[in-house]
């Protein structure tokens, strides 16, 4: 009886080393080699760099934006004045429209209206022409400048909305003008 434990011993090791022998034992999991120290690092700079790109890349966006705001409340927000009972433009009016239509050539989509104002002296159909032949002048002169003349519309108010009140100088100078709304 002890023979025949010892072979059915014997039977069982040779089948358990056949076993684990077909098995091929345990299998090596294929991974990349780890990091370097040095590789790491470099990965630290690319990275610090593309976010010191993109931080740089939105302050110059924010900048643009806020140049575009500030050219739009120009154009909108700085008039142009004549002198009593004028439609001549000055030297410092053709060059505030200078500036108006470079921003006009950077957005060609927009159109704009001439409004022409008055100030309360002379009669209220006399001011309506006068207004009208200011908000003319200044849009041949942004038409000589290249402005095509279909982006543009004009209007006269006359002496109907001052911008400033009073009956004085001051006040007078003040609204004879031109000013500018995008359509």
């Amino acid at each position: 009886m002890k023979n025949l434990w010892m072979g059915l011993l014997v039977v069982v090791a040779i089948t358990g080393l056949l076993f684990f022998a077909s098995c091929g034992g345990p299998k090596e999991i294929e991974t990349e080699p780890p990091e370097s120290a040095e590789q790491a690092d470099v990965s630290d700079v690319d990275a610090q760099q593309e976010e010191e790109l993109a931080k740089q890349r939105a302050l110059e966006e924010a900048e643009i934006m806020r140049q575009a705001k500030e050219a739009r409340e120009m154009f909108l927000n700085e008039d142009v004045y004549f002198d009593y009972d004028q439609s001549v433009l000055t030297p410092e009016a053709q060059d505030i429209l200078r500036r108006k239509a470079v921003w006009m050539q950077a957005t060609p989509d927009v159109k704009a209206i001439v409004e022409g104002h008055c100030d309360e002296r002379g009669t209220t159909e006399y001011n309506l022409a006068l207004g009208d032949r200011r908000a003319q002048s200044v849009k041949v002169f942004l038409e000589d400048l290249g402005i095509d003349g279909t982006r543009m519309s004009t209007i006269s108010y006359g002496e109907e909305q001052p911008i400033y009140p009073g009956n004085n100088e001051e006040a007078w100078v003040k609204n004879r003008r031109a000013h500018f709304a995008i359509d």
